[in-house]
């Protein structure tokens, strides 16, 4: 399983580190500190004093989908998860970035490795050595020259450049492991929403078909009105006018519903063929519940995945700093080798053939043109604009929130105003209808009354998709529940 593999890299890389750290000498650079960023006492709430309160300090709920009680929207977020393939390239990065701190974690170890050559070899008779040896004619014949042995090295790391450098690349690796979280989050808010929209425009959808049946059976009415001489033609041309107004919304909706389709199709990496058959079959939008709980904003800061990645990311600049500071101090390495030399094979073995070297090498920067200063710069800078970033992230956290929440709890004021609207809208037209049978108004209040009756469904219909988008948006604002353990997606 994929999480418990980034636990092991990362433990591995941090154990090695504090390994190192223990046995070696002074590190550098700043230690990183966790900045304290202030938070409300509690999130903006613009509900009316008299209304039923519609969210509540409860924790969130990590499968936040469930809540609007959908198998089908379930379902689909179960296979988004396992199958996105944004997800996918998230998880590569992952493993890039462990990759990556496993590399920087070798540098703390000592080096060893092996070698073996064999050569055949002639002294040039011009050169230096073939002039002295001219008198000695054995020295000039070729000869065999084999050799096999080990070689180590080992960087001292005195002003804990290399710890630095780990230290960088396991929190780069955190982040982006917090980023495979946000991208999980978003596909997840991404699948919800897709998913109330799609039964939001088919109930709109549904809504206008009906209301076209009702204007073609007005048309009807209209035009034996006509024959009978209570009413003019004027208003068989305004009932045929007001259908042809209602069909024409028609096709942009079923265009937007096989868009919306196809869209979580895409989520779900997914051919428009491979997707469930309930998908594709009209249902009624998603019901919201009567209270969310929303957690406390002391709690966004550690909940937010982006939150922790740009945390991830500040403590990773911090500790780059300290590589680029110890790049200005020198740098001990010891090296050894030892080996067995010798003119025939079989001598391989013998004391005598035995070479060895060993000894520390001292490397200290003297004029390296200002790249010095000028890499140490450039870590600062960074690091300052990461901090920039955290504090920024923090308050779009708090702003997204707030926004979220006063959208949701007005969207509910909303629906109420709409019912009461098509309620009324409803008896209007009714009572249209049997005054223009009655021949006490003319066609146009009728007209008047079912454009208004349709616009109310419409918008009644719109509003309860926007109730649902809305909470999936507060729902994303907070966090989405997944500060715990990423998902199991190998079942």
């Amino acid at each position: 399983m994929i999480s418990t593999r980034s636990r092991r890299v990362l433990a591995g890389s941090a154990v090695s580190f504090g390994l190192a750290v223990a046995l070696s000498g002074c590190m550098v650079g700043p230690n990183f500190q966790p900045p304290r960023v202030a938070s409300p006492t509690a999130f903006v709430n613009d509900s009316p004093p008299q209304s039923a309160p519609y969210v509540s300090g409860g924790a969130v709920d990590p499968q936040w989908w469930t809540s609007f009680n959908d198998p089908l929207l379930t379902q689909l977020e179960t296979r988004a998860v396992r199958q996105n393939l944004d997800l996918q390239i998230a998880t590569q990065r992952l493993l890039e970035a462990e990759a990556k701190a496993q590399i920087e974690g070798a540098q703390l170890y000592p080096t060893l490795s092996a070698n073996a050559s064999y050569s055949r070899n002639r002294i040039s008779a011009d050169s230096p050595t073939g002039q002295f040896g001219a008198a000695f004619p054995a020295v000039l014949q070729p000869y065999n020259l084999y050799q096999y042995g080990l070689q180590t090295m080992f960087d001292l790391d005195l002003w804990g450049k290399n710890k630095r450098a780990v230290e960088a690349a396991v929190a780069a690796a955190r982040a982006s492991e917090e980023a495979r979280r946000a991208a999980l989050l978003n596909v997840e808010a991404s699948v919800a929403s897709d998913y109330i929209q799609l039964r939001g425009t088919e109930a709109v959808l549904g809504i206008t078909q009906k209301n076209l049946q009702y204007a073609n059976q007005l048309v009807q009415l209209t035009a034996e009105r006509q024959q009978a001489g209570l009413t003019t033609s004027l208003d068989v041309a305004n009932a045929r006018a007001t259908t042809a107004q209602i069909s024409s919304q028609i096709p942009s909706l079923i265009a937007q519903r096989d868009a919306l389709i196809d869209q979580i199709g895409l989520l779900l990496g997914e051919t428009p063929d491979g997707l469930p058959q309930d998908l594709v079959e009209a249902a009624p939008v998603p019901l919201t519940p009567p209270v969310v709980p929303v957690g406390l904003p002391s709690d966004l800061l550690t909940r937010r995945p982006d939150m922790r990645e740009a945390l991830d990311n500040l403590h990773s600049a911090t500790a780059k700093i300290g590589v680029a500071k110890a790049a200005f101090f020198p740098d001990i390495t010891l090296t050894g080798a030892v080996s067995f030399q010798a003119l025939q094979g079989d001598m391989l073995d013998k004391w005598k053939s035995v070479t060895y070297g060993f000894g520390p090498t001292l490397t200290l920067p003297i004029c390296e043109g200002g790249q010095l200063r000028g890499q140490l710069k450039l870590s600062q800078d960074e690091q300052k604009e990461a901090a920039i970033n955290y504090a920024k992230t923090a308050l779009t956290a708090f702003t997204q929130v707030n926004t979220a929440l006063v959208n949701y709890e007005q969207e509910h004021a909303t629906q109420d105003a709409l019912a009461t609207d098509v309620q009324q809208s409803q008896i209007a037209l009714g009572l249209a209808e049997e005054q223009y049978k009655e021949g006490l108004v003319d066609y146009l209040t009728v007209l008047n009354a079912q454009q208004t009756y349709l616009a109310a469904q419409q918008q009644q219909a719109q509003s309860l998709e926007r109730l649902g988008t809305d909470l999936v948006t507060l729902y994303q604002a907070l966090g989405g529940g997944w500060e715990g353990e990423y998902p199991d997606i190998s079942q």
